[in-house]
């Protein structure tokens, strides 16, 4: 088997159905399917239930929200195939999207993720996702997000792939670990792959593999709510602390205290300051209960650190630039 698909899902009942029909129509057929229904009240949960009959299908009923890093990881732990490819129940794929995936990560043993080209479901020439990148204020942000999709053409190293739609070399998951579940929701995609890139390995951006993404239908949340500002409160703080060794953190601190206090603020003058503040707590009792789950400093990964700490300096040139260009005067 080349490749196992994971759609986690909770109440999909809108676009589930279409969103594994679109698996089923791939030119490349050497996949199994698994859905992971996490306690979906809706219909949609039936509508998985309905494909049971159909080969290398298989559906897990957690029964309950466990979050998105449990429910994808269940997928991967039932995984014997070469690669794994996580897919949004909010996604609709290209018929080539698997095969272009697969192809790009077959170019090199080096390659850990290949984020797909994800595109708005509803102003399909706008690009939703070109891959995810971490700045030096520990912000996590998407390239591409509201830009024309016909910008992104090459295939290109990212800093982390987008869980919605990515490939995932089974081999190096195994080897790094999965999606850490202290992050229920949100940024453990970006985890991942600053955990991967800290080993060595790259992650790369494919735009061959298209998909189409409605993008916050499950949370609700297209920019925040309060269920995305507390995965953010939480998440925001794990995130730098967990990838960054202690030297890296003691250079970065202003930067990352000054990004805190902004998104302290951001949060709570758009109404979010509680949800924000009890993610805020979490962070700090999974501190305190030592379940950060940091990998130990090896030296001979130091060349990989600098890279990251470089390539987050950097990033606040693309950052700056969407947020006081692009956004302010609608580019596309």
């Amino acid at each position: 088997m080349k490749a196992t698909i994971v759609i986690p899902n909770i109440n999909g009942k809108g676009w589930l159905k279409d969103s594994i029909e679109s698996i089923y129509a791939q030119t490349e057929q050497d996949f199994e399917l698994i859905v992971v229904d996490n306690g979906s009240t809706d219909e949609s949960l039936d509508q998985a239930r309905s494909y049971c009959s159909r080969p290398n299908f298989t559906l897990i009923e957690n029964g309950h929200n466990t979050g998105f890093s449990h429910a994808v990881n269940q997928g991967i732990a039932r995984a014997q195939s070469e690669y794994v490819v996580l897919f949004n129940n909010d996604a609709f794929a290209e018929p080539q999207w698997l095969a272009e995936l697969i192809r790009a990560a077959d170019s090199d043993r080096r390659i850990f993720a290949v984020q797909s080209l994800m595109i708005r479901h509803f102003d399909r020439e706008l690009a939703d996702d070109a891959g995810d990148y971490v700045t030096w204020m520990g912000f996590a942000c998407k390239t591409g997000d509201g830009r024309r999709a016909s910008r992104y053409t090459r295939q290109k190293r990212i800093f982390s792939a987008c869980g919605g739609a990515a490939l995932y070399r089974k081999s190096i998951l195994d080897e790094i670990g999965g999606f850490d579940e202290n992050f229920f929701a949100y940024f453990e995609d970006v985890d991942l792959s600053w955990r991967a890139n800290n080993t060595g390995y790259k992650n790369i951006l494919c735009p061959a593999a298209r998909c189409y993404h409605i993008c916050g239908a499950s949370t609700g949340a297209v920019r925040y709510n309060a269920f995305k500002s507390q995965q953010s409160g939480r998440n925001s703080i794990l995130l730098p602390l967990k990838n960054e060794p202690a030297l890296m953190l003691l250079v970065n601190a202003l930067p990352l205290l000054a990004g805190y206090l902004l998104k302290y603020y951001k949060f709570h003058k758009q109404g979010f300051g509680d949800a924000w503040d009890k993610g805020m707590h979490e962070a700090f009792a999974i501190l305190r209960e030592g379940r950060l789950g940091k990998r130990p400093f090896r030296l001979r990964d130091l060349p990989h650190y600098l890279l990251m700490e470089l390539w987050m300096i950097w990033n606040m040139v693309p950052y700056l630039w969407y947020r006081l260009v692009v956004v302010r005067f609608d580019l596309k």
